[in-house]
């Protein structure tokens, strides 16, 4: 089953499809293009029209301190793009440290362990000319990325 994974921010989010162990489409967008895009590709799959595709997200996670403007902009997009979705109850919110543990083996891994993970995981992005599995992964992508790679490991 194909994994539709967003990293949420606060403007502009990261996503990332993930087919098996290949990164079918990957990018960042403003967060209203993706909104609609979770509302038409939620409506295909229902009528049928589309691959199944499972839909995780990047939960945030509280570290014992106060939270700035930033972080609460971030998790109200977060629950806008579950509330999107067709079947909401079934989004997968995933723990940036869950992320962490599941990839490096340690909730204190930064993001160059966590890409690193990745690409010895699926493998190198390569080239235009000789695409490889990560082919295309930018930014936020690779963290969305991730969470759909532990998604997919946890569904198993």
């Amino acid at each position: 089953m194909k994994i539709l994974a967003i990293d949420p921010g606060t403007k502009e989010s990261g996503f990332a499809i993930l087919d098996g162990r290949r990164v079918q489409e990957s990018g960042v967008s403003p967060n209203e293009h993706i909104l609609e895009r979770l509302r038409v590709t939620g409506g295909y799959i229902r009528a049928g029209l589309v691959d199944p595709m499972m839909l995780a997200v990047e939960r945030f996670e509280a570290r014992g301190m106060a939270i700035g403007d930033e972080s609460v902009q971030t998790i109200l997009w977060t629950g806008r793009f579950v509330q999107a979705w067709h079947a909401p109850d079934a989004v997968r919110l995933i723990k940036r440290s869950a992320v962490k543990l599941h990839l490096c083996g340690s909730t204190r891994a930064k993001d160059p362990n966590v890409r690193q993970a990745l690409i010895d995981t699926l493998g190198a992005p390569g080239t235009k000319k000789a695409p490889g599995p990560t082919y295309g992964v930018t930014s936020h992508a690779w963290a969305a990325l991730a969470v759909a790679w532990t998604a997919q490991q946890e569904g198993q």
